[in-house]
């Protein structure tokens, strides 16, 4: 218990580095009372006043998730609707991604990338009929915005039919574990349209009476949906979804911990700007394509490293002793050469072993070499392991191809 403790106060601390201005009000989701209602933890995280756990506590929270089904506000994110005839050709000069191949209601998990091939955000991008709804991380949205503003400015000089419109009344509730379908099921009109629901694609639907934008995704490496929701109805159907009995609030220290045991990163700890997404180990990001046309920022130096390689590279690690934390140090197995730096670090509810993400010199990801990190106390060793630590879960539907 004191582990999983720790790890709870460990994402505070990450939650409360991510806020920007400690002067600043803290803004409040349309669902802040109700989480102090059932009993949650606010703390600070991109500028909101966010629940990092209820009362049942992150351990609990975690394994509810992983055996039945937890409901996360992610309402501080930004969500975005990009729209005009020249919308896909303006995305895709800021994202590595082939959106162009989605058809109506198919995903990207994408990235917006610097000159220097650098990663300015991660983000989900869904082609819709007639316009394109984009995510966008609450820790990067200011620098997003601004970067959409300079962009924008060309296309337009450019004469470019585009246009991006901030959707800030609406809220956005993550159901997550793999309860969530059939949770879903009991509160649309039509549930066995669920079937052929795929992973990473959209719908529109009706849920508990309110008009929703649905994707099936998420950030636990179970199946599960986002839901978007007019801000004046995300109360009522937040109450509807905890109302079914395998349903639990899970608040950002479990997001924390079920994020990296699924491998998945963190934007300001295992992904920024100076990273590319081929160290990242997120080189499927770069479309086909994309792969022989370019045309996105940072192109050259990405397109070059798929071919060339890289010095280092995203992994994964198992860790003896106490956990490791984001910055520590990586050594080769005698202490003596420094090879590399931890990003991400929790004790595993699901393993019960401390894991942990990194970057390591390339020649030392290869999963079981022994590595040291460096502790307060000394050397602790550590095993490079194969990501994800725990199996994903994402639904596909029959003759899925998305």
């Amino acid at each position: 218990m004191r582990a999983v403790a720790s790890a709870g106060r460990a994402v505070a601390v990450r939650a409360a580095s991510a806020s920007y201005g400690t002067d600043a009000p803290l803004k409040k989701t349309a669902l802040h009372d109700l989480h102090l209602e059932l009993g949650a933890r606010m703390v600070p995280y991109a500028g909101w006043s966010m629940p990092v756990q209820y009362s049942d506590g992150v351990l609990q929270s975690h394994h509810h998730v992983r055996t039945k089904a937890g409901l996360f506000d992610v309402s501080h994110m930004g969500q975005l609707r990009l729209a005009g005839a020249n919308a896909i050709d303006f995305i895709e000069k800021l994202v590595p991604g082939n959106v162009r191949i989605l058809k109506p209601g198919g995903c990207r998990l994408s990235c917006y990338t610097n000159e220097s091939g650098g990663i300015i955000d991660d983000t989900v991008i869904t082609r819709m009929a007639d316009h394109l709804y984009i995510v966008v991380n609450a820790g990067c949205y200011d620098k997003d915005m601004a970067h959409f503003k300079k962009h924008l400015g060309r296309a337009d000089e450019a004469g470019l039919q585009v246009g991006l419109e901030t959707l800030s009344h609406h809220s956005l509730l993550a159901l997550q574990g793999p309860s969530a379908a059939a949770v879903l099921a009991s509160l649309i009109p039509n549930p066995e349209t669920l079937k052929s629901f795929a992973f990473m694609t959209a719908r529109s639907l009706v849920v508990g009476g309110h008009e929703c934008h649905v994707t099936r995704c998420g950030y636990t490496g179970e199946d599960g949906f986002e839901i978007s929701v007019l801000s004046s109805g995300a109360v009522d159907l937040a109450r509807k979804i905890l109302a079914h009995q395998d349903v639990k609030p899970a608040g950002l220290g479990a997001r924390d911990s079920l994020r990296l045991e699924a491998g998945l990163c963190l934007y300001g700890n295992d992904i920024d700007e100076t990273i590319t997404p081929i160290e990242a180990g997120l080189s499927w990001f770069v479309g086909k394509r994309r792969q022989t046309e370019g045309g996105f920022l940072g192109a050259e130096v990405v397109l070059k490293q798929m071919k060339e390689g890289v010095s280092k590279m995203r992994t994964g690690l198992i860790v003896e002793g106490a956990p490791a934390r984001n910055g520590a140090k990586l050594f080769t197995e005698d202490g003596k050469t420094q090879v590399g730096v931890v990003t991400s670090g929790v004790p595993s509810p699901t393993l019960g072993k401390n894991i942990a993400m990194g970057y390591l010199a390339t020649a030392l990801v290869a999963p079981g070499t022994k590595v040291a990190v460096q502790g307060r106390k000394g050397f602790q060793p550590a095993v490079v392991t194969q990501l994800p630590f725990v199996q994903t879960r994402y639904f596909r539907a029959p003759g899925d191809k998305q």
